[in-house]
């Protein structure tokens, strides 16, 4: 079994910018696969709308030319809709489809790669892209909104085009979580630069079903027993809490590396809001890798202060409550499966 509370990992500069590629729970997704929900369009319509945009991005100029041109610049697309409607999907799909050269990252992790290798390090690294596709893009605080503008801004007119996608619309980056009036006109010179392609609906990984709950104590156990011992990580949450705090969230992935199974015992309610966003990333990323997780403790409506629930911060708790509740049913399916 192993120990993640021994872990401590590091990351040069150069590895955080190396396989920025769809995760293992998205290498087999494809625009062919996506299942909109056909009670909303929109669905369907930003589907269309992405593969028509990396068809486009696979056609090259032809005929000869005397002086090479310089590349137009890049298009920008902006996914914005709620939880569980299949962003994600999408824009691994256009990873997928498209040719070039690309990469696929979270919001967050752009953000410490930009902190990491500076401003003009991390445009020069990106410059040679076609296509960058970035995750949940959100604005949390003004340093992260003036870092994304300068970088878009300075990326996007050499010919790098972007897609987004967000649980917030790129008017509204900010809101809630500071003055984002002090910061309008970088948050319209974001907003400015992208075409907005809104998806409604509800949460797909619900699928009107109602959502699961943590494991019993002798769950839990049948559950460990059945995964592979090498490659099993089993911790309490006050440890991993503690973990999560001195480990930074672009490095949760090197943190899980050669894991294949995370149980957590013992959740307890997460009053401070710096224990609670850490969580909520590390919830993602063992998503995102699509890692068997099993948890017992306290239901997963009481995890989260409800200030915070209905705060600043609302669509990223929802989005892992969500995402509990589809690991967990994930996990209770593999243990009917091999009953």
């Amino acid at each position: 079994m192993l120990d993640l509370t021994a872990r401590r990992p590091s990351l040069t500069p150069q590895q955080l910018s190396e396989g920025l590629a769809p995760s293992a729970r998205f290498e087999g997704v494809r625009f062919e696969n996506y299942q909109p929900n056909s009670a909303f369009a929109s669905q369907a319509r930003a589907r269309d709308a992405l593969a028509v945009f990396a068809a486009e991005a696979k056609q090259k100029p032809s005929g000869f030319r005397l002086f090479k041109r310089h590349k137009p610049e890049g298009r920008g697309l902006y996914l914005d809709g709620g939880f569980g409607v299949g962003k994600t999907h999408l824009l691994a799909s256009t990873y997928h489809a498209a040719s070039g050269k690309r990469a696929l990252m979270s919001f967050q992790e752009l953000m410490y790669l930009i902190g990491a290798l500076g401003m003009t390090r991390a445009v020069e690294t990106f410059k040679d892209h076609d296509l960058l596709l970035i995750d949940e893009f959100e604005l949390d605080d003004p340093g992260n909104t003036h870092m994304a503008n300068t970088f878009l801004g300075q990326l996007m007119p050499q010919g790098v085009s972007v897609v987004a996608t967000s649980n917030t619309e790129p008017g509204a980056l900010g809101q809630g979580r500071f003055n984002a009036r002090d910061f309008e006109r970088q948050i319209k010179g974001i907003a400015s630069r992208f075409e907005n392609l809104g998806l409604d609906g509800p949460d797909f990984r619900q699928r009107g079903a109602a959502p699961a709950q943590v494991m019993s104590d002798a769950e839990f156990g049948a559950w460990a027993q059945r995964q592979d011992q090498a490659t099993l990580a089993v911790l309490l949450h006050r440890d991993l809490s503690h973990l999560l705090l001195e480990v930074h969230p672009s490095r949760f992935a090197k943190l899980l590396s050669g894991v294949s199974a995370v149980g957590v015992r013992g959740l307890v309610p997460m009053p401070d809001q710096n224990v609670a966003l850490r969580f909520v990333h590390f919830v993602d990323k063992l998503y995102d890798l699509g890692l068997s997780a099993a948890f017992t403790g306290v239901s997963l409506n009481q995890l989260f202060d409800s200030n915070y629930r209905h705060g600043g911060y609302a669509k990223k708790y929802s989005r892992a409550l969500s995402r509990l509740s589809e690991l967990l049913t994930e996990s209770a399916a593999q243990s009917e499966t091999s009953a």
